[in-house]
């Protein structure tokens, strides 16, 4: 695929765009068409934002936008990417370049901070870029903690991945949020739209700018902040209850590993806030209720699970969390 992506680089005109297809953590899956010009775009802001180009660490699929940027950004870097087919600890001993940056995903990022050979390996990259879904603050912390070099990103397929860096935008992207509280992206990193598919491209874009259907927040430096779905936002008993703003406050308790909160619909409430939980113990409804403010917001049925799903690209996979919550809370 390397090889591919240096070929279609290097065409002399503007080549077909790529079409990269998407299965999602929550809708139907989607053809993203990218231009070599986006992807272009995307790198160089990339590089630039990271001090340099770099050597990087490919462990995500390549068939993801994560994974593909990897690639791409080696192409237009000139560099040799390492595939890591052990720890990281062994994969950053196979690096040779001057400048080293690795992309994983919130759940990548826990997991290494538990093996202190794979959490000094991180300390050894100029840059770790997290993305693909929220990253606890403690989580971050403690990687800095130890000479991690985080970096929070927020974009999308229809982006070339991220475009926002740590609440910035990359040089070259826009953002505003609308009256709906909507995350609104411009630039030269977008998508050229759903591949035949107009009518779900018409439905995403307005005047240029592309309706991510995230909800966030600008503050008074200009920096984002993600604040969660539109489309998960569970109304119950007439209340409306964002679903992440949950998940972060139950995140909080010390045993929790995973947790998805979904509405289940209920003959009473209309949908039943539910949590699916993956934790290191036992845990009781009523302990993660107490954790959750205000009380409407706090769940009213509890599905424990050994390991929560996940996509191939790290994601959790919030279709199948909310398929075993229906299975197991509806009457």
């Amino acid at each position: 695929m390397l090889a591919l992506l240096r070929a279609w680089d290097a065409a002399p005109e503007e080549p077909e765009p790529l079409v990269l297809r998407t299965s999602g953590s929550t809708g139907r899956p989607k053809s993203v068409v990218l231009s070599r010009a986006a992807l272009r775009a995307s790198a160089h802001a990339t590089h630039d934002r990271l001090g340099g180009a770099g050597q990087w660490v490919l462990n995500l699929p390549p068939t993801y936008v994560a994974g593909l940027q990897v690639l791409f950004r080696s192409v237009v870097a000139g560099t040799d990417p390492v595939l890591q087919t052990g720890s990281l600890a062994e994969t950053v001993a196979e690096m040779t370049g001057p400048r080293r940056h690795v992309s994983l995903v919130p759940t990548q990022l826990r997991r290494l901070l538990d093996d202190p050979a794979e959490l000094a390996a991180l300390a050894r990259f100029d840059a770790v870029l997290v993305g693909g879904g929220p990253l606890r603050p403690e989580v971050r912390a403690t990687a800095e903690t130890a000479g991690v070099r985080v970096v929070q990103t927020y974009g999308m397929a229809e982006t070339c991945g991220g475009c926002v860096y740590d609440g910035h935008p990359l040089d070259g992207v826009e953002v505003r949020t609308g009256g709906d509280g909507q995350v609104l992206l411009r630039g030269s990193v977008l998508f050229d739209g759903y591949a035949d598919d107009p009518d779900r491209t018409a439905t995403v874009m307005d005047d240029g700018w592309l309706r991510t259907q995230d909800l966030g927040r600008l503050d008074e430096d200009g920096r984002l902040w993600i604040l969660g779905r539109a489309d998960s936002v569970v109304i119950s008993g007439g209340v409306n209850v964002p679903a992440e703003a949950v998940e972060a406050m139950i995140e909080q308790h010390p045993e929790v590993e995973d947790v998805v909160v979904v509405g289940v619909p209920d003959e009473e409430w209309g949908e039943r806030v539910t949590a699916v939980v993956a934790a290191r113990r036992p845990l009781g409804l009523a302990e993660l209720r107490d954790l959750v403010e205000p009380r409407a917001w706090a769940p009213r049925a509890l599905v424990a699970t050994d390991a929560m799903p996940h996509l191939p690209n790290g994601k959790v996979d919030r279709r199948a969390a909310r398929a075993l919550a229906d299975q197991q809370v509806r009457p």
